[in-house]
């Protein structure tokens, strides 16, 4: 899978750069991420709530038409989720947070209004992601008494070209890589960029093929974010 992601992301952008190298231009992108994590097949994140986070770093532009661009992208986003049992003034209540961060790399294919000085953009494309950071935090309350804990995240030393065996597996271990599918819409100056861009994460979490428990798990990212042109 990661092999045929890395073959369709050279391709197109080499495609791209041949065909109209002298018009392509990049822009830097930051912005907010409201992340979670599904527990349903249909992806239903159900209790789970929403974990802010934030995103930044370079997206290319490179036109295929005037009314068409493929764009690859270099980002550290952050995903993860929380959930909690009751509240902070309750006598026993509990909150657990995990927030890894990622390197990812999404090509998107994007249709845009063919002219004006304000376009109007929408696209959809795969994203493949490696993750390089995070924690995991737990507090809460039993009977009155406190407790917390915080822990880096451990990953697994996942081998992409081993397909049938995950390196470095085990309980509480996330799997190293991530791939899903993106879409975005938004609008576009010759400056500026501002778009609503959604992550549907295929990957499942939790390290470890033979177990089926947690297979469901698996990233949703709601972002807003903003770009500037270089």
């Amino acid at each position: 899978m990661y092999k045929q992601f890395l073959f369709v992301i050279a391709v197109v952008c080499v495609t791209a750069i041949t065909v109209n190298a002298q018009q392509s231009s990049a822009f830097f992108r930051a912005g907010f991420n409201m992340a979670n994590i599904s527990i349903t097949n249909d992806g239903s994140v159900d209790d789970n709530k929403a974990l802010g986070s934030f995103q930044l770093g370079i997206i290319g532009d490179l036109p295929l038409a005037s009314f068409l661009s493929v764009q690859p992208g270099l980002l550290f986003t952050g995903k993860g989720s929380k959930t909690q049992s009751g509240n902070t003034s309750d006598a026993t209540y509990y909150r657990a947070t995990t927030n890894p961060y990622y390197i990812e790399v999404p090509v998107n294919l994007v249709f845009k209004t063919p002219t004006g000085p304000v376009k109007f953009f929408a696209g959809a494309g795969p994203y493949l992601a490696v993750g390089i950071a995070g924690k995991n935090k737990v507090e809460g309350k039993f009977l009155g008494t406190s407790f917390n804990s915080e822990n880096k995240i451990e990953w697994s030393d996942d081998d992409p070209s081993t397909l049938n065996y995950e390196e470095g597996a085990g309980y509480g271990i996330m799997k190293r890589f991530d791939y899903g599918l993106n879409g975005l819409a938004g609008i576009e100056t010759k400056s500026a960029v501002i778009s609503v861009n959604y992550g549907l994460g295929l990957a499942k979490l939790q390290s470890g093929s033979n177990s089926s428990a947690d297979e469901k798990n698996k990233h949703r990212v709601l972002s807003l974010t903003i770009g500037f042109r270089f």
